[in-house]
């Protein structure tokens, strides 16, 4: 840093000397210049000395910043805020550059406005960061000029300031949201009404268009005269666990975010919102070995710890050892939990090789394994025909694609629930399948 401080005072050192021999040339020159070209040139100074005590009779002209969350969510649209004050007596021109952190590789964040005495403005944009890591953002870098025009003044906001890029928690507080409203099923987010069937009902109410009628009590009915319904309580205490894959089968990119970072955002998703339905939520992380291993727990700070779990994973994207995950699971958890799986298969060959392990997991636990369309290949698929090269790309990716349909009905033989999704709609699908699990009784 103290490097950069010497050269910017060493090029504005070299700038003024290089601004006095060009006085000087001017100086020589106007020697043998006639009158009216003199004046002209003592005019012209007198405008650029007139435009540079405009700009600098006031020694705070500028305030202003960057307004930024805390931290960013991964995947989403980020909204960033610069604030700027001007306490000049006049209108000024800005023109407004952002130093964004180096990982977006993007140069085009620039503003140009008009100011009047004492207006304050606040300029939005967004940023959408598709890996967790720490960015640095550099200097809000303000040039200002007077109603003259000749001259810049330069302010700098807010330099080096370093933001943290977690998981998605803006999708985790939307359907945190859902959740708390009890309004899951009006957003197309629950496939089936069905309240949890136990043994105990939680409450009897008057029956509403879309009950079941099932539930009716008679016995309650013909005391109120009116139609009343047994309302069920769902099974609590759950333990439901998030198994996220790290080889590199989920290295693959999709948007610009590897599936793996999808498994991340889904799983905080998912950890969150089985906490607010009264279940415990856990997170086991492998590849070659199991890496993180947190016991469900629905403490006041689960969330929080899962959240850092989330955000500190990293990977060298090696093989994936089952066998491993299998003893690890096997010694770690005593109680019959919900594992939710989230890996990818490309070809039922590789199915079968993990397979054994899947059987023995499925026999202890409710296990569901979430994998990933090829978008690409759909896409692929969906284009029409134009000669023989084609024709033949397409029937190769057709038959692709037909593989990951083999691989849901090779683990449906088993009793072994999937979810083949793509990568922008994993968390909703996730989401459904844990509602119809709880709905359906089988946690």
């Amino acid at each position: 840093m103290k490097l950069l401080k010497s050269l910017y005072i060493t090029n504005r050192f070299f700038s003024a000397c290089i601004g006095l021999v060009l006085l000087f040339v001017v100086f020589f020159i106007l020697d043998f210049a006639p009158g009216p070209l003199k004046i002209l040139f003592f005019l012209f100074l007198a405008i650029v000395f007139t435009d540079a005590l405009l700009l600098f009779r006031t020694r705070k002209g500028m305030d202003g910043g960057r307004m930024v969350a805390e931290k960013l969510s991964n995947g989403d649209e980020n909204k960033v805020t610069i604030y700027l004050e001007s306490f000049y007596p006049f209108n000024i021109s800005l023109r407004v550059f952002e130093e964004i952190p180096h990982q977006f590789q993007r140069r085009d964040v620039e503003f140009k406005l008009s100011v009047k005495p004492g207006e304050k403005k606040h300029l939005d944009y967004t940023l959408r960061p598709v890996k967790r890591g720490e960015y640095s953002f550099g200097a809000v870098n303000v040039l200002v000029a007077s109603p003259l025009g000749l001259l810049r003044r330069r302010f700098r906001f807010d330099q080096d300031k370093m933001v943290p890029v977690y998981p998605s928690y803006i999708q985790m507080r939307k359907y945190e949201l859902l959740a708390i409203s009890q309004n899951l099923q009006n957003s197309g987010i629950k496939r089936i009404r069905k309240i949890g069937h136990n043994q105990e009902f939680e409450l009897i109410k008057e029956y509403v268009m879309g009950d079941d009628f099932r539930t009716v009590n008679w016995k309650a009915t013909a005391r109120k005269s009116k139609l009343m319904v047994n309302q069920y309580q769902d099974e609590r205490s759950q333990q439901v666990y998030s198994l996220i894959d790290k080889s590199r089968v989920m290295q693959m990119p999709f948007a610009e975010m590897s599936l793996l970072d999808y498994a991340i955002n889904a799983s905080l998703v998912i950890s969150n919102i089985a906490i607010k339905k009264s279940d415990k939520a856990g997170l086991v992380t492998f590849q070659e070995k199991i890496n993180t291993l947190l016991p469900a727990s629905r403490k006041n700070n689960q969330m929080a710890v899962i959240q850092e779990n989330l955000y500190r994973q990293k990977t060298a994207f090696l093989e994936s050892d089952y066998s491993a995950l299998y003893v690890g699971l096997r010694k770690a958890l005593s109680q019959r939990s919900l594992l939710l799986l989230f890996t990818n298969f490309e070809s039922v060959y590789a199915l079968q090789r993990q397979l054994p392990y899947l059987i023995s997991l499925a026999n202890q636990h409710l296990l569901v394994v979430i994998f990933f369309e090829n978008t690409e290949l759909a896409k692929l698929i969906d284009e029409p025909s134009t000669d023989l090269r084609q024709v033949y790309h397409q029937a190769i990716a057709e038959r692709l694609a037909f593989e990951k349909k083999l691989i849901v009905k090779e683990l449906q033989k088993f009793g072994i629930h999937s979810i083949l999704t793509s990568p922008q709609k994993l968390t909703i699908n996730t989401i459904n399948k844990y509602l119809e699990l709880k709905a359906r009784n089988l946690i």
